[in-house]
């Protein structure tokens, strides 16, 4: 792995920094090393990330720790049956005194928001956060407010065919950039948790590495990151070749296109490049493809599991 602080920047770099971000991580979050990259690759390509798995991996884990060595203001919501858009975005509630309604934010206004097992709430409450995610603000009564920023969304999915599950609309899924699983700790991680590490000690013990302007600043660095023609020209390939598959429901959108572009440009800059090569592309493509494509013969939902492989192993490198 290049030096993360060997590349200069015109802006103050804060690849040192993230480094250390990382590092502190991987110190928490046992064995995930590549999730863990990712999940800093969503964020700084401005994105939002979906965890998918089963209870008790460390789906929660994994967020809180984010919020805590990135220095980011944490808010979560508990997603469930009776869950209202209200109660993400916030109300208006009347001041009998002065004769107004006054607006009472709701914890959506946040840096970094955990909605936790969004999937066991009812599509109008999941449908709170479309405008969040996509625009950075929300209406309520006709009045618009601009969220903070960064504004980084961690969702937590459990499997839909377990009991109290909605499953996510297309509009819902596409607002987030990737995809992730944690699965089941390794050998060794699980030993470690078996010995008594105290991994929610851990993290309120730990000390912040970033903050939001030094994210912003990351973020601003990430769209300097060259990226080639030829790349362009292989990402436009893996886009057609989703188009013109007889196999899938249906092709990559454009958002998806920009979301490779961008996500491809922050794994670059995590790795401590200034250019993006094919393995960026490839290592985040799978997260990106995930929740955005179905095969046609799809019996089980991790058949589509293999979808991206198949992608990456049909379409050439230029």
């Amino acid at each position: 792995m290049t030096d993360p602080i060997s590349i200069a920047s015109s802006s103050r770099d804060y690849r040192a920094e993230l480094g250390e971000a990382i590092t502190a991580l991987n110190q928490i979050i046992l064995g995930k090393a590549e999730q863990i990259d990712l999940a800093i690759t969503c964020l700084l390509a401005g994105g939002h990330l979906l965890i998918e798995d089963v209870p008790g991996v460390g789906k929660t884990t994994l967020a809180r720790a984010l919020a805590r060595i990135l220095g980011l203001d944490f808010a979560r919501i508990q997603f469930t049956s009776d869950l209202l858009p209200a109660d993400v975005t916030g109300i208006s509630v009347y001041q009998k005194n002065e004769g107004t309604f006054r607006f009472n934010p709701g914890p959506v206004f946040t840096q970094m928001l955990l909605a936790d097992e969004i999937n066991r709430a009812t599509p109008k409450a999941q449908s709170a956060l479309l405008e969040a995610m996509q625009e950075r603000q929300v209406t309520v009564d006709g009045e618009r407010y601009e969220l903070p920023s960064p504004f980084f969304v961690v969702a937590t999915q459990n499997p839909a065919d377990q009991i109290g599950t909605f499953e996510l609309p297309e509009s819902q899924l596409d607002r987030f950039l990737m995809t992730i699983n944690l699965g089941y700790p390794n050998p060794d991680a699980e030993r470690q948790l078996l010995e008594g590490v105290r991994t929610a000690q851990h993290i309120e013990e730990s000390a912040a590495t970033l903050s939001a302007d030094k994210i912003a600043a990351l973020q601003r660095q990430v769209r300097e990151v060259r990226i080639s023609g030829p790349l362009l020209d292989y990402l436009q390939a893996l886009i057609a070749y989703t188009r013109n598959s007889q196999d899938l429901v249906a092709g990559l959108s454009p958002r998806a296109a920009i979301a490779m572009t961008n996500a491809s440009r922050a794994h670059a800059l995590i790795q401590g490049r200034d250019a993006v090569y094919p393995e960026d592309l490839q290592s985040v493509f799978p997260s990106i493809v995930k929740h955005r494509l179905t095969s046609k013969t799809a019996t089980h939902a991790h058949d589509d599991d293999t979808i991206a492989q198949q992608i990456l192993d049909a379409v050439a490198i230029p």
